[in-house]
């Protein structure tokens, strides 16, 4: 493979360590290592899939969240629907937090965030998932902020592609 496709080229178990190994520099050296691990699979994931994917894509905007997950299932119980809605908004008030703070209220969008884990937890079947669930329920905030460092660090951090000789 000639340099530049292998620059372009990354699979999915490169994109994951990329953001452990970042996510790592951006956290405390107590983080736990289940919550890290889940943060950057979160990141790896929503890196890797287009916004127009089949099934419950990434949406352009929180607006969409609301309509989707707040406004049209109101009493939804499923615990996959409900950590996905709770990672989305994760991910737009984190690592997207400066390009959406001045059109949306943060704040709440976290609390709803934190909301989602908490119910996605209550519903779970797996122990070991609902108790990770709950715990980033109780710790996103940290995590969002984590996420907003992220993103920072990144972006003043444009050259990152290292050359393979």
């Amino acid at each position: 493979m000639d340099p530049l496709a292998e620059l372009l080229a990354t699979d999915s178990r490169q994109t994951l360590e990329f953001f452990v190994a970042n996510l790592r520099d951006v956290s405390e050296p107590t983080v736990d290592r289940q919550e890290l691990l889940y943060n950057a699979s979160m990141l790896a994931h929503f890196a890797q899939v287009s916004v127009d994917a089949d099934g419950i894509a990434l949406p352009p905007d929180l607006s969409l969240i609301f309509d989707r997950f707040v406004a049209a299932t109101a009493g939804c119980t499923d615990p996959l629907v409900l950590e996905t809605a709770g990672a989305q908004c994760l991910l737009y008030t984190g690592f997207f937090a400066d390009q959406v703070r001045h059109r949306y209220n943060l704040h709440w969008y976290s609390e709803l965030g934190a909301g989602f884990f908490m119910r996605a937890a209550a519903g779970e079947e797996s122990v070991a998932k609902a108790r990770l669930l709950a715990t980033m329920a109780r710790h996103f905030e940290p995590w969002r902020r984590r996420h907003a460092r992220l993103s920072c660090e990144l972006r003043d951090s444009p050259y990152l592609i290292s050359w393979k000789n």
